[in-house]
Formats: C-alpha cells, structure tokens, sequence
C-alpha cells in the first residue's frame, strides 16, 4: 500500500504493505502469554498488525503461529483439531505442524496428493519470561533475538500484564511519553502541603509544569523532564522509546526501575499493551506524607471474561460502553479523574481521542517535545527502510537496548540529558547482566561437565 510521507496514515496504518506494518514486521513481536497456549488445547485467535492468525501449542509442547486460513479451501484454522502433533482442518483434514509443513491430505487419493508442495503460511516463534514471541517478517531467517531489559528477568523476578486498548497504537504509546500529565491525569487532586519533601519524587507534584529534552539514540528517543530539586540539583524524569513500539516509563527510581510497555497493534484501531514490570524495584510514590495512600492510584484493574473472537482478550470492564465507571462525586471531592487505577485513567484518554485521532487538530506545546520527536524519529526509520533498504534500529544488534532505561534521579544542574543520563547509567548495575553473566556462566559449566 502506498502511503505519502506527509500523510496522516504514515505512522498508524499497520496492515501488510503500509510503511509503519513493514517496518513493524521487522522486529519480533509480543504475541501473548504462553499460558494462554496449551499442549494439544484449543487453538486461540490472535489479531497482529491487521494480520488474523491462530496459535497453538503442538503434543510436544511447540508453538505455531500461523494464518487462520486453511491453505486449500480457506476454511479457518481455529476451528481446527490440535491433536497428534498438528492442527487439522476440519473440512477436509488437511493436517499441519507449527512450521506450516503439510503433514497429511487424507481426502486426497494416494500417490496424488500435494503434501510436499503445500503449506501453511507460519512464523518463526520463541518463547521467554512466560510470553510467545512471533516474527512476522519477510526475512529468510528471523534476526536475533530482541534485547530488552525488562523482558530478560529471570521469571520468578518479573511481572507481565496484558491489556486492551480500543483506539490506535500510536496515540497509546504517546501517552507513555507524555510525563507532564502525571501530576494532572495521576496525581491532579494532591496538594502541594501533602508532599513528603524528604520524598525524591516530590518535585512532580511541587511542580507540574517541567522542563524538557530530547535527544536521538541507538535504540530511539530519549527524553528527560526536569526540575528543581532539594540541594540545589536537577531532578530528571526519563522516558525512552525503543523501536519499534516499545516505551520504557519513568515509574520509579531510576537504579531499580526496570519496566516497558510494548504497545503492539493488533489493528489500525486495536491495541494490545503488554506491561513489563521489576517485582525488586521500588515503590514510586504512591502515599502522602501521613502515610495514606494518594487517590485513584491502586492497582485494581479487572478484566471481562475472555472470550475467543478477535478482540475478546484481556477488555477492561471499565470501558466505554460504561463511562470507565467514572465517580462524579469522587472526581469533585477526592481524585482529579474520578476514574480509579492509574491503568483505566491511561485507558479512558487515549480511547476518548477516537479510535484514530485527528492530529490535525492538535496544538502541540513544549511539554510535547518526547511525543514530536518520536514521530520524528519513526518517520525517518520507516522512510529510510523505504527508499534506502536501511535496516531500521536494534535489529542487527539488539544488545543497543539494553543501554536504556527509564527512571528518575537527581543530578548537577550543570548537565544536559545526555551528560546527566551517561552519568547515572555508568553508575548503575543492571540485574539483568547478573542474571545473564549467571546463566552463561551455569551454561559453560554445564558444557565442561
């Protein structure tokens, strides 16, 4: 599909053939928990980048993830049997493994049939952190595995959360940049004489109106906020976007922080956050100086029953069709959204802009310097990949990603962001090297056994 650079369809259509769908197609891709997968279960419909697909997990515990299309007559694959190894069709038999190999034609007579010659359209999977990762790509052999501190914790370690999103992709990971509006949308109702001054994060509350940068990287955009802090330093908020739709928020201190959204789109208007969490990091401020905690903030999200149609995963029963359960009351006496969970607030704004905003209506201000510059910076891969081939960021060397991360700290007022960030990051130890310099080194041990 040919779309113009300049169009307001350049970044957020993501079927096959679109600029951003290809350059999506690119990286691997969160496809969903391998829970959700069992051995020799119900196959279970997966919607990607406008692409209808079907996974399963075969009687020896492999994943496929295929087109639910049946190649001989088209019939869907989801209503196949997942059984003896492979996913048979149920209108004529035809039998398949998790690489699409034909493995049976038994309504075709013997001697005749195109076993050898046809297959399922499948992708390249893999699992890690209890989560399936699909490559839906045109390249003979998948690239390397992706490098994400937050998806690389040792399990007993991380937390992974899945989430809906009816609305664009893009619109929901500019929420994840935009920091300003975690002292409105989040923290609106706090005052100022509630603060604990000794807390590190205090300033986003003292001050709701930061300061920015932006610089390009390796691996995206990185943006920092910044205020006054106590001592006379600068305290920075730092937000990250990895290619191609992965934000690292700025939810915590910066030395433990280790979380990511991956804001994967299942169509142009559907999308699917899959939320990376640290159970070792530090608690953000969540509590007022006396202790209590601050309104609207738990962690209470509850889920509709899943269901097996194409959008029928992981739906907050706070949506639309109920106003996100929405408190006039509360919104006029104790929060400022009176919508509860910082969740469903991030849920209810993204939605409300329309299942594709018109950005042509937009006023962007300097507090939207993060959001411009990672549209920027998507528009220039997307277009680079188009007119020059130029393989797009951390593909070919996904160890890049492991060079960011997100979090608050307090630094001399004489840095700018990338001074101030080098410093902090030279500085910090990541669990995740532990962990992998541990598993290598349990590895080598193993091979000289």
């Amino acid at each position: 599909m040919t779309i113009p650079v300049n169009s307001p369809d350049f970044l957020v259509r993501v079927g096959a053939g679109t600029p951003m769908g290809d350059l999506m197609r690119e990286y691997w891709i969160p496809a969903c928990l391998s829970t959700e997968l069992v051995t020799d279960g119900d196959p279970v419909r997966l919607l990607l980048l406008n692409e209808k697909l079907v996974g399963f997990r075969d009687s020896a515990g492999r994943v496929g993830i295929m087109d639910h299309r049946c190649p001989h007559r088209c019939a869907s694959l989801f209503f196949g049997r997942n059984e003896q190894g492979g996913l048979r069709c149920i209108y004529h038999g035809w039998k398949f493994d998790v690489t699409g190999r034909c493995l049976d034609m038994p309504n075709v007579p013997p001697g005749r049939d195109l076993a050898a010659r046809v297959a399922a359209k499948a992708y390249p999977t893999f699992e890690r952190m209890g989560l399936v990762w699909v490559y839906l790509g045109s390249r003979a052999e998948a690239p390397p595995l992706p490098a994400i501190e937050a998806t690389m914790l040792p399990e007993h370690e991380a937390r992974v959360r899945l989430a809906q999103r009816e609305c664009n992709w893009l619109q929901v990971i500019e929420g994840d940049f935009d920091t300003s509006h975690l002292g409105f949308l989040h923290f609106g109702s706090v005052r100022k004489d509630e603060v604990d001054l000794d807390n590190m994060h205090a300033p986003v509350i003292l001050n709701r109106a930061p300061e920015f940068e932006v610089v390009d990287t390796d691996w995206g955009v990185m943006g920092g906020a910044y205020r006054e802090a106590v001592g006379g330093l600068r305290y920075w908020r730092i937000t990250q976007f990895l290619l191609p739709f992965w934000a690292l928020i700025p939810d915590g201190t910066f030395e433990d922080n280790i979380a990511a959204n991956a804001c994967v789109p299942m169509d142009d208007t559907h999308t699917m956050v899959f939320n990376f969490s640290w159970t070792r990091r530090s608690a953000p401020m969540r509590h007022r100086k006396d202790g209590t905690m601050l309104p609207g903030l738990e962690f209470n999200h509850e889920y509709l029953p899943n269901t097996t149609d194409w959008f029928g995963r992981w739906r907050s029963a706070a949506n639309s069709t109920n106003d996100y359960r929405i408190d006039r009351t509360q919104q006029r006496t104790t929060t400022f959204t009176g919508v509860a969970g910082i969740t469903i607030q991030d849920q209810y704004v993204t939605e409300s802009m329309g299942d594709i905003v018109d950005r042509r209506l937009e006023h962007l201000a300097p507090s939207d310097l993060m959001v411009a510059r990672a549209r920027l910076r998507l528009r220039k891969a997307a277009e680079a990949r188009l007119k020059t081939g130029e393989t797009p960021p951390a593909i070919e060397q996904p160890g890049v990603n492991l060079k960011a991360r997100s979090g608050s700290f307090n630094a001399s007022p004489a840095l700018g962001l990338a001074a101030a960030y080098a410093e902090r990051f030279a500085a910090t130890v990541s669990p995740v090297s532990e962990f992998l310099d541990a598993k290598a080194n349990a590895t080598d041990q193993a091979a000289s056994a």
